[in-house]
């Protein structure tokens, strides 16, 4: 699956293990109506006014990533954007170590998401001019004298080295990548090897070797410029589409500096690396040079090299699996439907056998108990609108990515664009949440709608904050800072709280769900359940299959968000979140049927519990993968791990729990309306 937009159209992934791809889609919709004359007027009138605009502009880009044209030595601003390890989650602004520092240090205004993510975009002392070569320049020097690194510095950059920090630079919105060259044929002769290219996220901060740390102190700038078509008598313009850079560790004996800031790299392979001893001061040059290239890479694809994408087959065997399950829990639901259902609505409706009818079990026999109100329905309701919400913010979310419109060239923005279509999705949680408490004869719809708006979020934010209390402790960047939690704060109480509150009204107003039976003034008493009628049992049962639907994209978000890669998957992650919302419905259907066979009615709670059995696998999964793929061993960076899991997990279950439970109620809706009850 491909995608590309007209501006900036990331089509591949970035990293070394996660490769992706990407699905977009213009869509063009032509409406056509006769009801009135003059509405068609005013139609036409404001199509000819958009045709009119539309003409007189040559291309459209999304706010933020339209192209820059630079002319011959322009300068080219390289910015900082922050350090991360996968071994401690935890990132931090690129001045926190003791690098050279421009006249004015000037930070970017960032948005929520990039506020949230850790980024501190800043400037930097790099001086890159376009279509401009630098042998060797020295940064921050005064008067021919190395910088002097203090011991508490040496033992803070011995400390990140050690930990497996990347330094992330951007020049043009373009992320610095290493260029990592891989041989396949290993046991071959050097001529018949091939070499398989790959792209590292940013730059590593510097090495270990025999228990001596080296800093990385020269980088090699390579950067690639597409030269635009112009005509004869206008100057040439070039556009950045590649950023690539190779780190170095040069000793200070081994640069030679000048007064004019230039300096000598060594040459061949004689230089030895720059250790950082943590026990005392340590000399160095910090240095730099800068190469370029031509290419022909287009603006529009300047992504692709990062986006590298080697593992499709992977993802259409993905699609296959899920396919394959689906219809494997179709096969099952249609021989339920077809053959078990219509045998047993036919044989509840004969009325000359009525007798032996109510002598039989069976799910008929709870009909006067089946759409009973079950415990704590305002609990029930209130989750189930936030996952209602939940649901509506990741289906468009998902849906406008795979048209390419959160790249990851928007930077910070399909965090943002989630943050803000959650709060406005409050309305239809607060609705759901309304009608179906009217339906379980609640009352109180003051005291509902609170608690649909505070409930989930009440928990989300708690254990964030407990979370960013420890990473404030830290020091790093990742913590949100106490103006964006107060905005973060305005946001759900000014708009998220009143819209659930609007909707909740509305959907109390309105005519509750109409049950086709009606209730007993009796309960009907259970009869003891077999071991496998099992709450947890149910749990695992119901959530393996949905789980196996889903579990290799599973791999790839997990690798983007705990290794810092980028995630481009859209396409296929649509394709895997319809397949999931298919397999929830037709499990949870299937569950409650065997439920109510074995004359149990009390399936609400049940049900939205056992059809979110698919999380108890993603826990498990995200324990497999904590112990296997990550090398995390402090507590602080575990105890992050395990509290956004915790997040994930929680708000995985209210999404398929949701699904699963709505899936539900209008198939016992359907059943019992088939019958003829006396």
């Amino acid at each position: 699956m491909r995608g590309a937009t007209d501006a900036e159209r990331p089509a591949r992934r970035v990293q070394v293990r996660n490769q992706g791809s990407t699905t977009s889609a213009d869509v063009i919709t032509a409406t056509r109506g006769s009801k009135m004359a003059a509405a068609m007027q005013d139609w036409w009138l404001w199509s000819l006014v958009l045709l009119s605009l539309t003409a007189e502009t040559s291309a459209f880009y999304v706010p933020g990533v339209a192209p820059i044209n630079f002319h011959q030595n322009d300068p080219v601003e390289i910015k900082a954007v922050k350090l991360t390890s996968s071994r401690t989650q935890l990132p931090y602004e690129y001045y926190s170590l003791p690098f050279c520092q421009p006249s004015k240090i000037t930070y970017k205004a960032e948005n929520l998401g990039e506020v949230l993510r850790g980024d501190r975009i800043v400037n930097t002392p790099f001086q890159v001019l376009m279509n401009s070569e630098k042998k060797c320049e020295v940064l921050c020097n005064q008067s021919n004298k190395p910088v002097t690194l203090t011991v508490e510095q040496s033992r803070l950059v011995a400390e990140r080295i050690t930990e497996d920090y990347y330094v992330h630079l951007i020049a043009d919105n373009l992320p610095v990548a290493t260029r990592l060259e891989l041989y396949s044929n290993r046991d071959s002769d050097d001529k018949k090897k091939e070499k398989d290219v790959q792209f590292e996220h940013g730059y590593r901060l510097g090495f270990t070797d025999v228990n001596k740390i080296y800093l990385h102190n020269h980088l090699s700038f390579i950067l690639y410029y597409h030269r635009e078509d112009m005509e004869e008598d206008q100057e040439h313009t070039y556009r950045v589409v590649r950023f690539e850079v190779i780190p170095q560790s040069i000793r200070l004996e081994d640069l030679k500096a000048d007064e004019k800031s230039s300096c000598t790299l060594p040459e061949g392979t004689n230089s030895s690396p720059q250790e950082i001893d943590p026990t005392k001061e340590n000399q160095l040059y910090f240095t730099y040079s800068v190469h370029w290239e031509e290419s022909d890479i287009k603006w529009a694809s300047r992504w692709d090299t990062y986006l590298t994408m080697s593992d499709v087959q992977i993802h259409w065997f993905s699609i296959i699996n899920s396919v394959v399950v689906v219809f494997f829990l179709s096969g099952i639901l249609s021989m339920i439907i077809i053959r078990t259902l219509r045998k047993d609505i036919a044989n509840y409706n004969k009325e000359d056998d009525i007798e032996d009818t109510m002598e039989e079990s069976g799910w008929k026999l709870v009909h006067g108990d089946v759409f009973r109100p079950p415990q704590y329905p305002m609990i029930l309701s209130s989750l189930l609108g936030s996952g209602i919400q939940l649901f509506c913010m990741i289906l468009i979310v998902i849906f406008v990515a795979m048209l390419g419109m959160l790249s990851p060239s928007s930077r910070g923005a399909l965090m943002t664009t989630a943050c803000f279509l959650f709060m406005f999705m409050g309305v239809f949680g607060g609705f759901s949440a309304g009608r179906l408490y009217r339906t379980l004869k609640g009352h109180r719809w003051k005291k509902g709608a609170f608690c649909t708006a505070t409930l989930y979020p009440g928990v989300v934010f708690g254990i964030c904050f407990i979370l960013n209390c420890f990473i404030w402790g830290k020091h790093s960047s990742g913590a949100v800072p106490f103006p964006t939690m107060v905005a973060l704060l305005c946001m759900w109480f000014g708009i998220s709280l009143p819209l659930v509150y609007l909707g909740y009204y509305f959907g109390f107003r309105k005519q509750p769900y109409d049950n086709p039976v009606r209730t007993n003034q009796i309960p009907r008493q259970i009869p003891e359940q077999r071991w496998y009628m099992n709450r947890f049992v149910g749990i695992l049962m119901a959530g393996i299959l949905p789980f196996g639907a889903m579990f290799i994209e599973l791999f790839f978000i997990f690798s983007a968000i705990w290794e810092n890669q980028f995630y481009y998957l859209f396409g296929f992650l649509f394709l895997v979140f319809i397949i999931l919302v298919v397999s929830c419905s037709q499990i949870s259907i299937v569950m409650v049927y065997f439920q109510l066979c074995a004359e149990d009615y009390r399936w609400w709670w049940r049900n939205f519990l056992v059809s979110g059995g698919s999380a108890f696998y993603v826990l498990v999964y995200a324990i497999f993968y904590f112990v296997n793929k990550l090398d995390i061993v402090e507590f602080i960076p575990s105890l992050l791990y395990f509290g956004y899991t915790a997040l994930m997990v929680l708000s995985f279950w209210l999404l398929t729990g949701t699904i699963g439970f709505y899936a539900a109620y209008m198939f016992v809706r359907k059943i019992y309306a088939a019958v003829k009850i006396d």
